[in-house]
């Protein structure tokens, strides 16, 4: 059974910066897409950023191109969300995604239990 645990989560200044991350346990990590999705409240859920399983291709959502940055560690079995000039519409639920296959977007497999980003102005 695929776990996928995110820490990282906190209230940042607008401008400031937080770096989210997600450990993946129950199968070959090294093998399958990661993503990083997030849920404000009042709004669905959507994608952040995706990343392949080597590393070599990555997705960002137009909202935060140039400010975040996905990356992984295989032999860690993690991987991370670096998130850089914060914007109060970053503030969300952000969670920690598995596919099972080689695609960036659509629809994911295995999800983390969520944590909370606070962006204040």
């Amino acid at each position: 059974q695929v776990q996928l645990v995110e820490s990282g989560g906190g209230l940042v200044q607008a401008g400031g910066s937080l770096r989210l991350s997600c450990a993946a346990s129950g199968r070959a990590f090294s093998r399958w897409t990661m993503g990083w999705f997030r849920q404000a409240p009042g709004k669905e859920r959507e994608i952040v950023a995706a990343i392949s399983w080597s590393g070599g291709n990555t997705y960002y959502a137009d909202s935060v191109k140039g400010r975040f940055t996905i990356s992984r560690d295989n032999p860690k079995n993690t991987v991370y969300l670096q998130m850089n000039s914060m914007k109060p519409e970053d503030t969300a639920v952000y969670y920690c995604a598995q596919r099972s296959d080689y695609m960036l977007v659509g629809s994911y497999d295995y999800w983390g239990q969520g944590t909370q980003v606070t962006v204040s102005s």
